[in-house]
């Protein structure tokens, strides 16, 4: 069982209101409830949020909700808030509805208490509010984390950033990466999308330059797949890669019989083959794996040229890696 918790807060009623954690909060739930195929995800995940006095969220309403999420022996438990956040001396807070001053909010060292007793595998806390970064700080303890077993967070920003809104209602700048990133941005060749992959594309599309930098804390033994996307290669080729380079270094020989594209001139010349149908089958999973970095052509601008000059093709290095995981059967 896949159990999340999604809270997007417009609404509030002393503090400044917010324009798009309603629509952040939709679209994480959108694409978490489902994967790529179709097949369910995360069941019908829970989904507050609040856009006006008459379905405000209340402090208590959001601590009991969260306090539910953790409670299950479930596979994944994940927590998504986007809303105001407030920081002091005393540590993070997450702002309910109702909150007046932002200290009166949710602390964090009460969602991080619920999470760690939790009996769930895997506890994926994601924070798209100000001063998020704060989440599993020791409190007075300056920067030192304490995260238990089985425990991710990712945040939009530092805890001594705010994290900025796409204004209009558009979805917010690390929410809208969270969200490319679940649909595919940051799926490995089999498809599946893990929080590290996440937090590696948010990281590297906001730059270091940007004005908010997310935060990723994570005390687990192997990464959870949150999602499956469509891979970019079917799984049947990429299960060959070992066949058609059985040990390291391989090299690929070539020859014009496996290129069906030629010129007239070069399919009347009789010193060419012909184009074999077995080998041209194979020629086209080798593209495939160039299209995804798996393969390069051996001293040829493209694999056309590698084929008509009879030369060769061997593995990337992100290809090396993927043929080690076929042969060992670890995919």
């Amino acid at each position: 069982m896949r159990k999340a918790l999604i809270v997007g807060l417009d609404y509030y009623h002393d503090l400044k209101p917010l324009t798009g954690c309603v629509n952040d909060a939709d679209a994480v739930a959108g694409v978490l409830g489902r994967h790529a195929n179709g097949t369910t995800n995360f069941t019908t995940p829970k989904v507050l949020t609040s856009t006006g006095a008459h379905n405000a969220v209340e402090r208590d309403v959001l601590r009991d909700s969260i306090e539910a999420l953790f409670k299950d022996d479930s596979e994944i438990a994940l927590l998504y808030f986007a809303g105001h956040g407030y920081v002091d001396e005393t540590g993070g807070f997450l702002c309910a509805s109702d909150c007046r001053n932002g200290h009166d909010g949710l602390a964090l060292s009460e969602v991080m208490t619920f999470a760690r007793l939790s009996p769930a595998k895997n506890k994926i806390i994601i924070l798209d509010s100000c001063h998020g970064g704060i989440a599993g700080n020791r409190p007075g303890g300056g920067s030192i984390a304490e995260i238990c077993q089985g425990m991710t967070l990712l945040t939009a920003s530092t805890e001594n950033q705010y994290s900025f809104e796409g204004g209009n209602g558009a979805p917010g700048v690390f929410t809208n990466l969270l969200v490319d990133a679940l649909n595919g941005a940051a799926a490995n060749l089999v498809g599946d999308v893990t929080p590290g992959s996440v937090y590696a594309h948010i990281d590297q599309s906001l730059g270091p330059w940007g004005g908010q930098r997310p935060v990723f804390k994570t005390n687990v033994k192997s990464f959870v797949s949150l999602r499956k996307a469509a891979p970019p290669i079917a799984l049947a080729e990429l299960l060959q890669l070992a066949t058609h380079f059985p040990q390291p270094g391989y090299k690929f020989q070539l020859d014009p019989s496996f290129e069906k594209e030629r010129s007239k001139e070069q399919r009347e010349d009789p010193n060419i083959p012909a184009p074999d149908p077995a080998k041209t089958t194979v020629f086209t999973v080798l593209q495939n794996y160039v299209r995804v970095n798996l393969v390069r052509p051996v001293d040829a601008p493209h694999m056309w040229h590698a084929a008509m000059e009879s030369k060769s093709c061997e593995l990337t290095v992100l290809g090396e890696h993927y043929r080690t995981l076929v042969a060992g059967n670890l995919i």
